[in-house]
């Protein structure tokens, strides 16, 4: 899961346990008879084949969605070099306020939430204008 995620979250015991139980309750996983002493193993049921399925489906309908809603990820043609640099600027300052939010909940500061706060609003602000300027 480390890799998966970039190492964003490392699985500890109280979190995959109670997620182990709840698939095993709702029915999407079984537990397997073989297992050798000491070690559960699990298999998905086909209820939880699916269920993966249907979320695997959702995720891939929201995709980018989760932090500034859905951007630059579904181009309708080759991407302009200009549009490919905006978007990595775009990912820098996502991964920034990921850093900026892990600051905050670790060693919170009102100075550096109210500092956070205007840059951001005067980011908003400059891209709304940005986007009206388009409309035009």
């Amino acid at each position: 899961m480390e890799d998966k995620t970039s190492m964003r979250w490392k699985p500890s015991p109280g979190s995959v346990y109670p997620l182990l139980s709840w698939l095993l309750d709702s029915g999407y996983t079984k537990e397997l008879t073989d297992s050798e002493a000491g070690v559960r193993r699990y298999e998905l049921t086909e209820e939880g084949k699916k269920f993966l399925e249907e979320d695997k489906q959702r995720r891939d309908q929201n995709k980018g969605t989760r932090f500034f809603g859905q951007q630059f990820e579904e181009w309708d043609s080759p991407m302009p070099e200009e549009a490919r640099e905006l978007l990595d600027s775009w990912r820098k300052m996502r991964r920034a306020g990921y850093a900026l939010r892990r600051k905050l909940r670790d060693d919170y500061s009102d100075s550096l939430a109210i500092e956070a706060k205007k840059l951001v609003d005067d980011f908003v602000e400059k891209i709304t204008r940005l986007s009206e300027i388009e409309k035009v």
